[in-house]
Parts: C-alpha cells; sequence; structure tokens
C-alpha cells in the first residue's frame, strides 16, 4: 500500500461499497452523509465553470501477481472535496472504465482519513468510481485540468497507456494544469510534449514517490521502476519533504505534484489556485 510502515496488507471487500456499508453500517441500511454538504464557493475567476477530469487507474493488481492493488482513495477523496468545495465540475474516468479498484488498504483503519470515509459514505461519490467513464470515451479538449490520483496500479496501467500519453501531452501543450499524486506521476514516464519533442517533466520541479517510502512499503522490487529514479531519469528536477511521508506538493508553470498520500489535499490547494488566479 502507498502508507507508512506498518501497513498491513489485508483484502478484505470486493467492492468499496461493501466495505463501508460491513464497518459503518448495520446491515441493509442505505449509505448517507456524515458530514455536512460542502459549502462551495465560486472560483476567483470570471467565465464558466472550470471543469476538473481525475482518470484513475485500473489494474487491481501488482502486475502478474495475486497481490491486490488499485488506487488509493485518499488521494481520489482529498483532492476531489478542495475541487467540488471550489465550486469545480469533476469528472471520474479510469484507464478501462467501470469499477475503479481501490486498495483495500486505503479503506479501512489506519489510512481511511476524513476525506476518504467523507467520500465513501457518500452515494454521489461512490456512483462516480463505482462507473467511472472509460478515457477513450472521454474529450480532453474540454477540460481545464486533469488530476491523476495514485495507488500502486498505476505503476501497471499508466505508463502503458498510448491513450493517457496522448491526453497528457495535448493538455500540457495546450497550457491545461496537469496535477498528480504519489504514483500518479507513473504516468509521465512516456509522456512528450509535441512542441519540443522532450519529456514534459524536463527542467519542471517535480515530486512523486520516494525511494524511501517505496522501500519501507517493501514494494521497491515489485514495481516496473521506482518513479523517484525515473523522474531524475526524465531530466525532472526532483524534489521531496525533509523527511518520508511528509506533505509535500510543488507547481512549476502548469504542471502540479505532490510525493505521497499525506500530499493530496495540497495538491488540490495548488490545482485550485492555477484554475482561480
Amino acid at each position: 500500500c502507498d502508507s507508512p510502515p506498518g501497513c498491513i496488507y489485508k483484502p478484505t471487500y470486493e467492492h468499496a461499497t461493501h466495505q463501508i456499508a460491513n464497518t459503518y453500517h448495520p446491515p441493509n441500511q442505505p449509505l448517507t452523509h456524515t458530514t455536512p454538504a460542502p459549502k462551495h464557493t465560486k472560483p476567483r475567476s470570471s467565465g464558466m465553470t472550470k471543469q476538473v477530469l481525475i482518470i484513475c487507474t485500473s489494474a487491481s493488481k501488482l502486475g502478474d501477481s495475486k497481490k491486490e492493488t488499485g488506487c488509493w482513495m485518499e488521494e481520489v477523496a482529498a483532492p476531489y472535496f478542495k475541487f467540488i468545495d471550489a465550486g469545480f465540475t469533476v469528472t471520474v474516468a479510469s484507464i478501462a472504465g467501470g469499477e475503479v479498484p481501490f486498495d483495500p488498504s486505503s479503506l479501512e483503519a489506519p489510512f481511511l482519513t476524513k476525506e476518504a470515509e467523507r467520500f465513501m459514505l457518500d452515494d454521489k461519490c461512490m456512483a462516480l468510481v463505482l462507473a467511472s467513464k472509460a478515457l477513450s470515451s472521454v474529450d480532453a479538449s474540454t477540460f481545464d485540468a486533469v488530476f491523476l490520483p495514485g495507488g500502486h496500479g498505476t505503476c501497471f496501467d499508466f505508463p502503458q497507456s498510448e491513450l493517457l500519453s496522448k491526453t497528457l501531452t495535448t493538455m500540457f501543450d495546450a497550457g491545461k494544469v496537469v496535477s498528480s499524486v504519489c504514483h500518479g506521476p507513473t504516468a509521465f514516464a512516456n509522456v512528450k510534449s509535441a512542441k519540443t519533442g522532450e519529456p514534459i517533466v524536463k527542467g519542471k520541479k517535480v515530486t512523486g514517490f520516494s525511494n524511501e517510502e517505496e522501500s519501507q512499503v517493501g514494494k521497491s522490487d515489485d514495481v516496473p521502476f521506482l518513479l523517484e529514479d525515473k523522474l531524475k531519469e526524465l531530466g525532472g528536477v526532483y524534489e521531496k519533504g525533509p523527511s518520508a511521508w511528509a506533505p509535500h506538493a510543488v507547481r512549476d508553470g502548469n504542471l502540479i505534484t505532490g510525493q505521497n498520500p499525506g500530499s493530496s489535499a495540497a495538491v488540490g490547494d495548488l490545482v485550485v489556485a492555477a484554475l482561480s488566479a
């Protein structure tokens, strides 16, 4: 899991909704909000409502192994509420479409954050990830920003997706906000600007899951490449927080990245600021 040491991989329920219902609710009771509806604030910029596209992994296994993985719930939930609370419209897509697989560890204590719980207890939010749009059905040109949450699943379908690479290239070259957190930047492995022919991270300040953090969760040998090394290899000016697991997010132009799950909200804030300028 994308979490500090002490995370015990424990697959529990097949679907996130089953996990929520069995953990927080008596059987056969409907899911309800546990927090008040967000007070939406209008973006500071004029014009039409900003549109944000969240693209999630569709990979539920660590490569060819039977180890379960997927998207990390906090990394979807925290930025999502930042976007919604800013008055933005959010669309959730995934590489294959349909139900987004979530790493089971991200759905339970001690890694179930208040934002993740709020998301999981909201029927409308869960509908977005239980029936996500296929990336192939989305017109990326209609969005002002794209956000890529992490989870180890991204390591196995983000870099391999030619459509995702093309989507990110088009949005980056158009000056749209391209953002990601934790393992989300694995998507940049094969993304080059059509204008320069260079990786979009080259010469840019970037961050992502560090080698130290990957080692601490025991998955250094399970991933195709170490993200910190890859970003440096691509010419990115990699930076990280003062210690492993410390929240750290950075913006360089229209490129925004966050280091780890705890950086998710900070990435959301940077995206909001970029779209509200």
